[in-house]
């Protein structure tokens, strides 16, 4: 062995880190450290659910345990059941890669009314994450803030209808909560014109597929790059439909306010024209995300360079970039990582590495969550490929089963 890792935060950046470290030195001890009992982070509780196939990159990371040698320790809260300063005495590197999950504030009057809702808030308890809260009320006309492709993946969500979940993921009791929403019309706002809006255009084209929606554009504008060409064919040809449910898109509108009497009833734009006030039942900001608060980020990311945060202290994906790119936007940055720290890696073998997690309850590991993952997919609903095990407490019994055999 060459030196232990530990990389806190088992989704799709720790898992690209884990890999180039063993791909380019296989004896390394890399161990991967998760709050929640079963690993994959964003691909399990961020990914919609209807994405299948950007979910089966986790059949590549799970060679990550099952032939390259990385351990999971899940159901370890840093910062709680262990401190970020006990796993640096312990590794001889260590990496950040929890991601961000908390919603970004909407920051302006009325932004914290009852019916305003963050989308990591409610796509958590879409996707059935253990520590979500209950699935909103959202009224018939929710307005959503934001278009990047968070906010296009709750606004496809929101119209789908019931048919158009088979083969996905999505749950028993959201799934209901969907097929009884009473949505009527959707109304998606950016403040960029739509040649700069944030969505991919594949992403843009893929609503075209739906079913039972008429889709409106309003002032979409032109450019003359041909990037933002691209995304203007693509919003032009989902114009039209004869479905019941409504979608309109608005561009160029900066939210001033949250407008209602206990309640969100309509938010307030500045645009081009002056201010422009829209009527809703409900508000979901899809505006980027941030730490929820249990690593202090801003302070462990002062002197960041290049993914370096101190000596033997190192940040990686959303952690370090904030909420930006993609899954596989995550791999290069691993590979370049990777590199770094096994270039700056000085081992000392008087370290316990995970020696030090010994003695804490309830620790998960990656034959634990094989048994999960088993009880998932053994006998799933008609038309889903996953029932998922909604509670820790059911998790960690699954989890450890054979341990109490």
């Amino acid at each position: 062995m060459t030196g232990q890792i530990a990389i806190i935060g088992a989704g799709p950046s720790g898992c690209f880190l884990a890999q180039a470290l063993l791909k380019a030195q296989p004896d390394l001890r890399v161990d991967l450290i998760d709050r929640l009992p079963v690993p994959y982070g964003l691909v399990r509780y961020g990914v919609a659910a209807d994405h299948q196939g950007t979910k089966a990159v986790t059949r590549q990371f799970a060679r990550l345990f099952e032939r390259q040698g990385a351990r999971f320790f899940g159901n370890v809260g840093v910062g709680t059941a262990v401190t970020l300063d006990d796993l640096r005495g312990a590794y001889d590197a260590v990496v950040l890669a929890a991601g961000l999950s908390a919603d970004r504030a909407l920051g302006i009057p009325g932004g914290d009314l009852p019916g305003v809702h963050g989308a990591g808030k409610l796509t958590r308890a879409l996707y059935e994450h253990p520590e979500a809260e209950a699935l909103p009320e959202l009224g018939p006309n929710p307005l959503i803030v934001g278009n990047g492709n968070v906010a296009i993946d709750l606004l496809r969500l929101l119209a789908k209808s019931p048919e158009e979940f088979d083969g996905s993921d999505l749950g028993a009791g959201p799934s209901d909560w969907l097929a009884g929403s009473g949505i009527e019309e959707i109304t998606i706002t950016g403040r960029s014109p739509a040649a700069a809006a944030k969505f991919d255009t594949v992403m843009i084209k893929e609503l075209g597929k739906l079913t039972g929606v008429t889709i409106r554009v309003i002032g979409a504008g032109d450019s003359d790059d041909p990037e933002a060409q691209k995304k203007l064919a693509a919003l032009t040809a989902l114009e039209g439909g004869d479905g019941p449910r409504r979608i309109t898109f608005r561009f160029g509108l900066t939210p001033l306010a949250v407008e209602g009497e206990g309640q969100a009833a309509a938010v307030r734009f500045d645009s081009a024209e002056g201010e422009e006030v829209l009527a809703c039942t409900s508000v979901l900001t899809a505006i980027g995300f941030d730490t929820p608060g249990d690593l202090p980020r801003d302070a462990l990311l002062q002197d960041e360079q290049d993914g370096g945060l101190a000596a033997g202290l190192y940040a990686t994906g959303w952690f370090r970039r904030g909420p930006r790119g993609t899954i596989p936007d995550n791999r290069a940055d691993a590979k370049a990582l990777a590199d770094r720290i096994l270039g700056e890696l000085t081992p000392d073998p008087a370290k316990p590495g995970a020696a030090i997690l010994q003695g804490l309850d309830a620790i998960t590991d990656y034959d634990g969550w094989c048994r999960i993952d088993s009880a998932e997919t053994a006998n799933p609903p008609p038309g889903r490929c996953r029932a998922k095990i909604t509670t820790r407490e059911a998790m960690l019994t699954l989890a450890r089963q054979e341990d109490m055999q």
